[in-house]
């Protein structure tokens, strides 16, 4: 499973969690840095990535929308890259789950 950080986030989340998320990205490496939430939620699309945001606008395109891709919204607030790093760890199974069920689109981590 594919995860692709938003701008908003670390761009060395994927490293970090290399691990658990083998093949995950930000938007920096994949050249989408600066560009429209449009470009990146369809580069999600297309690759197969669930996109992982801060970003209300995601939350609003995915009701929208629905999926693909799924969306990871990280409703924390400010935090630390080691916060987020223990969150996504912690939460792996139910972001696993999230990926596999056909009926839902959006999964909120708090």
């Amino acid at each position: 499973m594919r995860l692709l950080f938003d701008e908003n986030l670390s761009p060395k989340l994927p490293r970090l969690l290399a691990t658990l998320f083998p093949g995950s990205a930000h938007v920096r490496e994949c050249g989408l840095l600066g560009r429209t939430d449009e470009e990146v939620w369809e580069y999600a699309r297309v690759n197969g990535f669930t996109l992982v945001s801060k970003d209300s606008d995601f939350q609003q395109r995915s009701l929208l929308y629905g999926h693909p891709p799924k969306l990871v919204w990280l409703r924390i607030g400010n935090c630390t890259r080691q916060q987020l790093v223990r969150l996504i760890t912690t939460r792996e199974q139910d972001i696993r789950a999230h990926k596999a069920d056909p009926g839902e689109s959006i999964l909120v981590l708090a």
